[in-house]
């Protein structure tokens, strides 16, 4: 055999012995079991690659020389130069942490609603997460997720009940391995979230912590004159607002006056969603009296109804829908029978649907706040007799000044008339506080805004009206906490492997690096022994 032919024949055995050593090795890990056939190819194989080796080692020592020796060396300071810059890159992204999710539902990474509620936590707060046998790998990452952002105050781990048995038993629940259950714990406080037949969501776990951290309140819903529905799921309804004040630890409730003749007593926010009735004389009483012994109220004031000139109002007509004024003028404004028009800044493109940004300086109730929109709301204007403890301050007025006003022709003949009109930019909502002297009740805390459709099904997802509504209530019940309405919907894929399939997959990830090595390897042979 000539010379130069025996680094070809070698770098030939070499491979042959690989893939024979690679087949009986990888075909014996697939199948879980060792045949005859399998154990003869991979001791051929491995015998091919000791010749491979002893054949090699004779001929090294006739064809080094120091220049070579100088490419090794180099060879080796440029390794060890790629491991420290490996190293280095790995300690900046540690300390920096920057992260691109890529995912269409951004599945990897928390909603900027959850990292704020995080960052405003006080204490310390454990996620424990029971799940029996191996956990999926996207609970796992969504625990990772909630530790990453927290910087401590969020602990996380995930047990198998059945092994863990006597940790398990702490939680007071009793150990099935068919349930998976999410413990969350803060202080003495703690949620139990059941994910056993659905994924477990960021919302899921969020909404759990706002729980164990956030007091309890109530809201009551005042209902009997044909008020918005907190429970209606139709476009009217406030079912969508009932689910995000639930989301924030508010309770809702529905109270009729007339049945239960007072205001219960763990009412924190008392909520006139659009009375187109009157209320009673009575119902104004007991209102009056929750508001003047440090009542919070959210005031829903509904439109005016209008009509065309063809077709005049009734006298029934002209007084529905009523104003509360003769509660309202109590605490200083006064609600007119108007409709705001802006011809500017409108939505869907009636004017009569003003859409503002023009928010006054009062940070709890508007901070963040993007466009809101109304639908016919009315104009409000201070009382001047009102009482000196009382603090009156408007908090949304139209954007526009010279193309916004309240029209008072209620038969849509749209047109500004001086001194008959109110000239904008026109207030549509107002705060009203007054501070009690110490000793007595708390201090009252009233917002009027004159329209309820804003936060009904069919617009509460549209602009910041959500917010708006949230922000009112928290302040109400005097909670200075950032609203929660975020909400994230993600379908986590699953590829179900047979455990023969897993080893498949196994030996291919192996394999590849190793093809990539054995054809470098071969390479050199070539090179170094020719």
């Amino acid at each position: 055999m000539a010379l130069k032919d025996r680094p070809r024949n070698i770098s030939i055995l070499f491979a042959l012995g690989t893939v024979l050593l690679s087949y009986g090795l990888g075909s014996s890990y697939v199948d879980g079991s060792v045949s005859r056939l399998n154990a003869a190819l991979a001791v051929l194989g491995a015998a091919a690659l000791l010749i491979c080796f002893v054949r090699v080692k004779d001929m090294l020592p006739k064809t080094y020389s120091p220049s070579r020796w100088k490419k090794y060396v180099l060879f080796i300071v440029l390794i060890v130069l790629w491991g420290v810059l490996f190293v280095e890159m790995n300690f900046f992204a540690y300390q920096h942490n920057v992260r691109w999710d890529l995912t269409t539902a951004k599945q990897h990474t928390l909603t900027q609603a959850t990292r704020d509620l995080i960052d405003s936590l006080d204490y310390e707060i454990r996620l424990t997460a029971f799940h029996v046998g191996m956990p999926p790998k996207y609970l796992e990452d969504l625990f990772r997720e909630y530790a990453r952002v927290s910087n401590g105050k969020v602990v996380t781990e995930i047990i198998d009940p059945i092994v863990q048995i006597g940790y398990a038993a702490q939680f007071g629940n009793v150990i099935s391995g068919k349930e998976k259950k999410v413990f969350v714990q803060s202080g003495n406080e703690q949620r139990e979230v059941d994910f056993t037949n659905e994924i477990l969501s960021e919302e899921q776990l969020t909404n759990a912590i706002v729980r164990v951290t956030r007091r309890l309140r109530r809201a009551y819903f005042l209902i009997g004159h044909n008020e918005y529905n907190i429970y209606e799921e139709g476009d009217t309804g406030l079912k969508a607002f009932e689910a995000m004040l639930s989301t924030n630890n508010v309770i809702s409730h529905r109270l009729m006056l007339g049945i239960k003749g007072a205001i219960p007593e763990d009412c924190d926010v008392l909520v006139v969603a659009g009375a187109k009735n009157h209320l009673t004389a009575k119902e104004k009483v007991i209102i009056q009296e929750y508001l003047k012994a440090g009542g919070d109220a959210l005031f829903l004031i509904e439109n005016v109804i209008v009509t065309t000139a063809d077709s005049p109002l009734t006298e029934e007509q002209k007084t529905k829908n009523p104003s509360l004024n003769s509660i309202l003028n109590d605490w200083g404004i006064n609600i007119a029978t108007d409709v705001v028009v802006d011809l500017a800044s409108h939505a869907s493109g009636d004017v009569g649907s003003p859409a503002t940004r023009n928010y006054m300086a009062h940070r709890s109730i508007v901070h963040n706040l993007d466009y809101t929109f109304f639908v016919r709301p009315r104009s409000i204007s201070i009382k001047k007799d009102r009482r000196a403890s009382v603090r009156v301050t408007p908090i949304i007025l139209t954007a526009s000044d010279e193309n916004s006003w309240g029209e008072t022709n209620r038969t849509l003949d749209v047109k500004y008339d001086a001194g008959v009109d109110r000239p904008g930019p026109v207030p549509i909502a107002f705060a009203i506080w007054e501070k009690k002297e110490e000793g007595e009740a708390s201090d009252t805390r009233i917002i009027v805004i004159t329209d309820a459709d804003f936060l009904t099904n069919a617009f509460i997802d549209q602009y910041s009206n959500a917010h708006l509504g949230l922000n009112a209530v928290n302040w109400l019940s005097e909670s200075d906490y950032r609203v929660l309405i975020d909400k994230k919907d993600i379908d986590v894929e699953k590829l179900d492997l047979t455990s023969k399939q897993k080893r498949v997959v196994g030996v291919i990830l192996f394999l590849m690096p190793l093809l990539i090595a054995v054809a470098g390897i071969m390479a050199w042979i070539k090179k170094h022994l020719s």
